[in-house]
């Protein structure tokens, strides 16, 4: 799995959810991390999407739609959770969210314990060309 192409923007992210782990602690539902971790952002100047809803295609045709956590810059998914054990389910639907979007780079938050729990998530492998 290579390097996340946006390190800079996902440390600004990281400082931000940080911060808010610092000031709250676990204990919360996801939705109060993701509002103070939205505050912290807009704080910092970055551009954010929160709850948007993405419609997934099956051979053109809507079947449904995702509705991540929150999209920074355009670039970067971030997931939030508030659980005592991150499950490869989450990474496997962070992917598929990536994926959806477009993007390359994503981060899983966990805030429920402590130190906050901060993993990339990687987009799924893709063979390169020959």
């Amino acid at each position: 799995m290579g390097e996340l192409k946006n390190k800079d923007l996902s440390g600004r992210v990281i400082e931000a959810a940080i911060n808010v782990h610092r000031t709250l602690g676990p204990g919360f539902i996801e939705s109060i991390y993701e509002n103070a971790l939205c505050l912290e952002l807009g704080k910092a100047g970055l551009k954010y999407e929160r709850q948007k809803a993405v419609p997934i295609l099956y051979e053109g045709i809507e079947v449904g739609v995702h509705r991540f956590d929150l999209l920074v810059e355009g670039c970067l998914l971030i997931e939030l959770k508030a659980v005592t054990v991150l499950e490869d389910i989450f990474f496997s639907v962070g992917r598929s969210y990536m994926k959806a979007l477009g993007i390359q780079d994503g981060l899983l938050l966990n805030f429920a314990v402590r130190p906050l729990t901060i993993r990339r998530i990687g987009r799924e492998w893709q063979p390169t060309a020959s």
